[in-house]
């Protein structure tokens, strides 16, 4: 149990540094870029991950260490919601919506796609 937590806290912290650094890199825009790669790509991260754990069966505290604190630290629901409300105030709300639909569509297509490349990567490095 406490391997859990440990692994849960230093994922989640790494994945918020992370996408701190994302972040500042796209800061520039204007637009929240940097929150549309951070949840899109770890979707995907989270979907391959996944797909690599049904096949492979790591321990408990590598599975909660990379999906529930890396991945649950790099991507964020809350910066989404707030992002869609501040792009419909502030543009307009096809912007928003735009941005809501690629966030939302584009995440569950990654995740899904990553899921199918991770079971084939698990199932091609053998068991």
């Amino acid at each position: 149990m406490y391997k859990n937590l440990i692994a849960i806290g230093v994922g989640g912290a790494l994945g918020t540094l992370c996408r701190y650094f994302i972040n500042l890199q796209t800061m520039s825009t204007g637009l929240p870029i940097g929150t549309v790669i951070e949840n899109l790509f770890g979707s995907m991260l989270l979907g391959l991950f996944t797909g690599w754990v049904l096949h492979r069966n790591p321990r408990q505290w590598v599975s909660a260490g990379i999906g529930v604190g890396f991945c649950g630290g790099f991507t964020t629901m809350s910066t989404l919601a707030a992002d869609t409300i501040s792009l419909s105030s502030q543009l307009s709300l096809t912007a928003s919506l735009i941005y809501l639909v690629v966030s939302l569509f584009g995440g569950v297509v990654l995740a899904f796609g990553g899921l199918v490349l991770g079971a084939k990567w698990s199932e091609s490095t053998g068991k």
